[in-house]
């Protein structure tokens, strides 16, 4: 069985983003050995899934909608309201409906891990039915004070076991966890 990997950046104070959404507090740390390495570890990942806003975020760095935001995986994004005026690209599913059963699917299909782009709210109903398998922290040494949570509005308690860690000269961390549902 595929795992579901929630690979993010977040603060010390667990956000991914500023509460509208853009990651200026993050701009900081564009450049370095960990922004090299997440972008050869996206390579090992065949299918990503996000929600809608992950999705549309992707438009001000010149995605198209109906584009794939990752072409060479096959792109789920989740929301009843997303449209296109245009067919979408065959690399790209809007999931509207079902969304449990069609992630429990994908992860029993066969592939690579997949890749939980975000964002926060998807992550966290995700990790409300206990469907994220494991998480890969890009942790920054920034503190926002507001934002959108790692999680969203979940307030699930799961133990996380340590898989790895490492540590880059800028200071970020990169943490990966097992999840532990009991």
């Amino acid at each position: 069985m595929r795992k579901l990997v929630y690979h993010v950046g977040t603060t010390l104070d667990s956000y991914i983003a500023h509460e509208d959404g853009s990651i200026d507090g993050f701009l900081k740390f564009a450049e370095g050995e960990h922004v090299t390495e997440y972008f050869e570890s996206l390579k090992a990942y065949d299918t990503t899934v996000m929600g809608k806003a992950t999705y549309e975020f992707g438009y001000q760095y010149g995605k198209k909608p109906g584009e794939p935001a990752y072409p060479h995986m096959k792109n789920y994004v989740f929301s009843k309201t997303l449209r296109f005026d245009t067919e979408p690209d065959e690399q790209v599913k809007i999931i509207a409906h079902n969304e449990l059963e069609v992630i429990k699917q994908l992860k029993e299909a066969d592939g690579t891990d997949i890749y939980l782009c975000g964002g926060g709210t998807f992550a966290g109903f995700l990790l409300d039915n206990e469907l994220i398998d494991e998480l890969i922290i890009k942790l920054y040494p920034i503190i926002l004070g507001s934002g959108i949570k790692l999680f969203g509005k979940s307030n699930k308690s799961i133990n996380l076991s340590l898989i790895n860690s490492k540590t880059y000269q800028t200071g970020v961390l990169l943490l990966t966890y097992k999840l532990n549902y009991e």
